[in-house]
């Protein structure tokens, strides 16, 4: 039986884009790009970077997973819900309406 999380998780995020009290930048000492929240520093690597970078508020979560797929040679679409599933649960990601 397929699962319905992809569907529910573009259904909640709509157009994702990082909240207003999230910030995403290059942090040079690390040499990485960094999630910065009030409470936390996240490092991100390369493949969650992208996907941040990409989340506007204009693209869909099946545009963002579109868009990687044209960069990329591996995508997991699941695994790029889920991490936007994730990032929503903590605040740091919130449905756009574009």
């Amino acid at each position: 039986m397929p699962s319905t999380e992809p569907m529910q998780i573009d259904s909640d995020l709509g157009r994702p884009r990082l909240a207003p009290h999230v910030r995403l930048t290059f942090d040079p000492a690390r040499e990485r790009h960094v999630l910065l929240t009030p409470e936390a520093v996240t490092v991100l690597n390369a493949t969650g970077a992208a996907i941040l970078g990409l989340c506007d508020g204009q693209r869909a979560v099946t545009e963002i997973v579109a868009e990687l797929h044209g960069r990329y040679d591996r995508v997991d679409d699941a695994e790029v819900r889920r991490f936007l599933a994730g990032l929503a649960a903590r605040g740091c990601v919130e449905a756009g309406h574009g």
